[in-house]
């Protein structure tokens, strides 16, 4: 039996996105559909002592069908500028010093201008620290046909994949009829339930970066993650 996940690339992404790369044998990065603006592409949120703080990449927007792997970066240096606000924020953390040669070379060392290269070069990173062995795979590699229901059906039968594994967000539009016609299950990500551990500030927060949990935690913080519980 093997499972699939099919998602666009997010900036430095929240725990609960790790899981669903977790959960699977290939996750499929999606990034050939249409630029979203105000969404996770581009942005994250970090916990600070003020509160929730969005730390945005700018990005040049030149139409209004430009794709995400299309999309580069506005302003050069914005590494530098990310940086230094990471290490403002969790430079007291206690697992920042594990993590700060690691993660300094990793975003000064950045010489691409587009955002999906930008996107995925923080998730394998993470996922090495995490501890996560999936194989990744660019959906453009698979030439998929279709509309957006046929298309996941497709990358599926592509990869021999007998379970389709996504977020709740997307029950608004799968159509489960067509994947049982295809033999292929979906699972569905329960987001629910997850342990807090502590933050440097109250209140405490789920919804950040999952940078928030490896500088607070450190390797333990993949125990946070429900797949490495179940």
């Amino acid at each position: 039996m093997k499972k699939i996940a099919i998602s666009q690339s997010n900036y430095i992404p929240w725990k609960g996105y790790f899981d669903m790369i977790n959960m699977v044998d290939t996750f499929v990065i999606y990034d050939e559909v249409q630029y979203t603006k105000n969404d996770w592409r581009n942005r994250n949120i970090l916990k600070t002592k003020k509160g929730l703080e969005w730390i945005t990449i700018s990005v040049k927007q030149n139409n209004l069908h430009q794709t995400i792997d299309e999309t580069e970066v506005f302003l050069q240096k914005w590494n530098r500028k990310h940086w230094g606000t990471l290490q403002a924020i969790y430079g007291k953390s206690p697992f920042f010093k594990k993590y700060k040669e690691r993660f300094e070379n990793l975003y000064l060392g950045i010489d691409t201008h587009l955002l999906s290269e930008i996107n995925k070069k923080f998730i394998l990173e993470i996922c090495d620290i995490l501890e996560i062995k999936t194989q990744f795979i660019n959906s453009r590699e698979l030439f998929l046909k279709g509309d957006a229901n046929e298309r996941l059906i497709d990358a599926c039968k592509k990869l021999e994949a007998t379970t389709y594994v996504s977020g709740p967000a997307a029950k608004s539009y799968i159509d489960e009829h067509l994947f049982r016609k295809s033999a292929i299950s979906i699972e569905w990500i329960d987001y629910s339930g997850y342990k807090e551990y502590k933050q440097m500030w109250e209140p405490f927060e789920h919804g950040v970066s999952v940078l928030d949990l490896i500088f607070n935690k450190g390797d333990e913080a993949k125990t946070f993650l429900k797949t490495f519980n179940s």
